[in-house]
């Protein structure tokens, strides 16, 4: 490279945020780095500045910063013939990159390059500092830059396993606490809207529904309201000058275990520390810590409005709400949900439900119901259940010595029973197959096949035999008055006609045969299974007392 009379100086200033102060106006290091050029350049009588390039707070892992881009549209401009840093890891710390720049891109647009603490200069560099020296400092800062990431990373992951919320910012409904920014408080006006959206759905408002009315009473979307609140936050989700609320974000809001106060973070991880792109990983690899901050929403809503998202509850075409039944009925038989009819005749209008599959194919019956019969039924069949559910309470309430007595309910629990005579079954079937095996009866690869699917099945009904010791157990750790909600089914009682709150949080399911009979599967149904069981057990135990 010739010398020329006179450069035109780019002077490029860089931190990362790893090293430490980028954030402030200006991060000390950025105004060290200046000086230092400055005074480098004012000793150079044929040297003046054209511009500072600052990229403050941005990694050196890759070339995609603002400044460093339009410093070489400057140079691509001819504007530039001299690029002056402190050192080569302000340049960038990607090897690869950095030597393409030094030993190629500068050279093809006849631009100067100086490093002033390596003591590197284009235009006097020699063979040794070109293909030696300057590879091996480009490659040690790439090295470092591998290691700052492996170590960020390893940082973040203690520190979301331990429950510590690392986002930038705290989701809607939530704010970092002042007093230690890895936790988040409860902000309770967000966290009011939070609650009318889960209210909203439970009620039979669709999201598009929920999004409407919002935006109609004049409430800033989650990202107009952190703007609101001084927060220079941005995202992919911004298409217009003033967001409004969606039905994309009011679905979010409703699946996002966060409200209930359990901590997920690590969805989404970099391919490499040089590159922003990020992916998506799958859920079982989530970082989820419960009971990681105070809840806005109770699991019990939760688990209800998560229950009608699996389901079709659209609405009426000119309503905002669903039908009573809406993700809540299905065909006894089929197991399709049911299908609401209108039929209107002579100024009388009869509703009434019949299977979505007779409706779109006829591959199942009518199943047709009136919904005044229907009404009339359910009410019944949730009375009844509950008063049923109530007796056997009453009857464990008066006994104290549950816990003493838990291997002989244990024992009498026929579930558990059934599950540990299915498991001893295949563990027979294991040693008969062995036995064969040795016997020359079966060769190696059936041994192996069948040996494999008897693994699977015992190991299936081992996970089941442990989820059912433990609905057991939960029932005598948090007692039996608490975890059945007995005033919410005392009040059940007296209810003379149904409403869609009532019937979401009580019910399940509901199935309809074609003969009209309904049943009625209400929440819990797992742990009302345990009460009636525990009553059997009473009573039996009380009846063999009085018989000795």
């Amino acid at each position: 490279m010739k010398t020329k009379d006179y450069y035109n100086v780019a002077v490029y200033l860089r931190l990362s945020k790893d090293d430490g102060e980028a954030g402030k106006a200006e991060s000390n290091s950025i105004t060290s780095q200046r000086d230092i050029i400055r005074s480098f350049i004012r000793k150079q009588d044929n040297m003046e500045i054209f511009d500072f390039y600052v990229d403050d707070g941005w990694s050196g892992a890759n070339f995609d910063r603002p400044a460093f881009k339009r410093m070489m549209g400057d140079i691509e401009s001819g504007h530039i013939d001299c690029v002056i840093v402190k050192d080569l890891s302000r340049l960038g710390r990607d090897y690869i990159g950095s030597s393409r720049l030094i030993q190629k891109t500068f050279p093809e647009h006849e631009v100067r390059f100086i490093a002033i603490n390596d003591n590197y200069d284009s235009l006097t560099a020699d063979f040794n500092e070109e293909s030696l020296v300057l590879p091996v400092k480009n490659f040690i800062n790439d090295a470092y830059c591998r290691d700052i990431s492996v170590k960020v990373k390893s940082q973040q992951k203690m520190k979301r396993e331990s429950g510590q919320y690392i986002g930038a910012f705290a989701m809607y409904g939530y704010r970092k606490d002042p007093e230690d920014k890895n936790h988040l408080i409860i902000d309770k006006y967000a966290a009011g809207i939070i609650e009318s959206i889960f209210e909203w759905k439970v009620d039979g408002y669709s999201f598009e529904a929920i999004a409407d009315r919002l935006n109609g009473m004049g409430v800033l979307s989650p990202m107009e309201y952190k703007r609101s609140n001084g927060e220079k936050f941005t995202t992919g989700f911004r298409t217009k000058k003033r967001s409004k609320w969606s039905a994309q974000a009011v679905r979010r809001i409703l699946m996002d275990e966060t409200y209930i106060g359990t901590l997920v973070q690590g969805k989404s991880e970099r391919v490499n520390y040089k590159v922003k792109k990020s992916v998506v990983k799958p859920a079982e690899e989530w970082v989820r810590v419960p009971n990681a901050h105070e809840a806005i929403i109770s699991k019990d809503l939760f688990e209800v409005v998560q229950q009608l998202l699996k389901t079709d509850c659209r609405s009426a075409s000119g309503k905002n709400t669903s039908h009573l039944y809406s993700g809540l009925l299905f065909c006894g038989d089929c197991g399709e949900q049911m299908t609401r009819r209108v039929n209107r005749y002579k100024e009388q209008t009869k509703v009434y439900f019949i299977c979505s599959n007779y409706n779109k194919n006829k591959k199942c019956s009518r199943h047709s119901i009136l919904q005044d019969d229907l009404d009339k039924l359910v009410l019944y069949g949730i009375k009844s259940r509950v008063e049923l559910i109530l007796d056997q309470i009453a009857v464990i309430s008066k006994v104290k010595d549950l816990d003493m007595r838990y291997d002989d309910i244990v024992a009498f629990d026929k579930e558990i029973v059934d599950l540990k005579a299915e498991q001893e079954k295949y563990k027979k079937l294991r040693a008969a197959l062995y036995e064969d095996y040795k016997k020359g009866i079966i060769g190696e690869e059936d041994f192996k096949t069948f040996s494999a699917i008897y693994e699977e099945k015992y190991a299936a009904i081992e996970s089941d035999l442990e989820k059912q010791m433990q609905n057991l157990k939960e029932l005598f750790k948090n007692g039996l008055e608490a975890g059945m909600k007995l005033e919410q089914y005392k009040d059940v009682l007296q209810v003379e006609s149904l409403n869609r709150t009532t019937l979401v949080h009580l019910v399940e399911k509901i199935y309809v045969y074609d003969d009209k009979r309904v049943h009625v599967v209400l929440r819990h149904q797992n742990q009302f299974i345990k009460v009636a069981m525990l009553s059997d057990f009473l009573k039996h135990s009380e009846a063999e007392g009085k018989g000795k």
